[in-house]
């Protein structure tokens, strides 16, 4: 029961941290890279190593080339001197330095093309973990842009469907908007239409009758003759021009 609950905690866990790393990958691309520097910085200490110890049997094989050199020297000259016993002996050394050259030499190259080959792996897993790490930016990038489009588009659509939901709502306020402005143009007619006009024509003759009055005695007393209105009889225009004399002899 104890390992199923732990199974289970676990898997909340693992589900938690795929969810987190799901919503963050720059920031799981950060930790990689930043463990690929680490491996790199250590795998150039164990490269160092060894190029150390190339370096250490470099100069031993320069070292026994170099006493290689001088006990053949000493050999030759001491046998040519005839001391043989000397010679003997530097010929035994010059046996042993040579084989111990021919190995030191042997180990030498199998170091350098260990180093190469070391040094070859390095760079192509670089070269892999960069194009890795350059491809899933640019994933990362495609992968934004792609998820910022799908919002816009998920937004636009929510929109689209709105507009086309409160199409009904807005063809019902226009039949109510029409209908109110015909019940008003209703009223105003009907406003209209009971409205006496007699009075009001017959106020409207009864002031130009007085203000024809007015202007004709203006006329009279100014001497002025009236031409006549259109439509107006001549005997009335004439009876208006002759006001005037007939008030003077008065």
């Amino acid at each position: 029961m104890f390992r199923r609950l732990s199974n289970l905690i676990r898997g909340f866990f693992s589900l938690f941290i795929s969810g987190l790393e799901r919503q963050n990958p720059e920031a799981l691309l950060e930790v990689e890279q930043e463990n690929l520097r680490k491996q790199i910085a250590q795998y150039n200490q164990g490269l160092a190593s060894h190029a150390g110890l190339c370096e250490g049997l470099i100069a031993q094989v320069r070292r026994q080339e170099t006493e290689e050199r001088d006990l053949r020297a000493k050999a030759s000259a001491n046998l040519r001197a005839g001391n043989r016993d000397s010679a003997a002996q530097y010929a035994l050394r010059l046996q042993t330095v040579e084989r111990e050259l021919v190995e030191n030499r042997a180990q030498l190259e199998q170091a350098e093309k260990t180093y190469r080959d070391l040094v070859k792996a390095r760079d192509v897993a670089i070269t892999s973990a960069r194009q890795k790490i350059e491809s899933l930016k640019a994933g990362i990038s495609d992968m934004k842009m792609k998820r910022a489009m799908a919002e816009l588009t998920e937004m636009a659509s929510g929109m689209i469907t709105q507009i086309g939901g409160s199409g009904e709502t807005l063809d019902r306020l226009s039949n109510i908007v029409e209908e109110e402005r015909q019940k008003a143009a209703g009223r105003a007619r009907v406003a209209r239409d009971s409205m006496d006009m007699s009075g009001v024509v017959g106020k409207d003759a009864e002031q130009k009758a007085l203000a024809d009055q007015a202007l004709a005695e203006f006329a009279a007393k100014e001497g002025i003759a009236l031409e006549p209105e259109p439509g107006q009889a001549p005997a009335a225009a004439a009876g208006v021009k002759q006001m005037g004399p007939v008030a003077e002899k008065q």
